[in-house]
């Protein structure tokens, strides 16, 4: 149990939604015809979904540890 503790920080979920975002919508117009780039911006956003669905987890282990959680906005918080 992890009574009276400062809550753990955590990136707010906005963050990577938007990246994905971005990336999906936006970069990969700006590279339909590049196939090596097409890849390595595939490789990017399946690594972010996993970061994401990670992060999932960690906030699940906490709430069953009791462990209270931030999200953050930014680094100035």
């Amino acid at each position: 149990m992890a009574q009276n503790r400062p809550p753990l920080p955590l990136p707010s979920h906005i963050h990577y939604e938007l990246l994905l975002q971005l990336l999906e919508r936006q970069t990969a117009k700006g590279i339909q015809q590049e196939p090596n780039q097409k890849e390595q911006l595939q490789a990017l956003i399946i690594t972010l979904r996993k970061a994401f669905s990670q992060q999932k987890q960690l906030e699940e282990s906490c709430l069953r540890a009791q462990i209270p959680i931030e999200y953050h906005w930014s680094l100035n918080q």
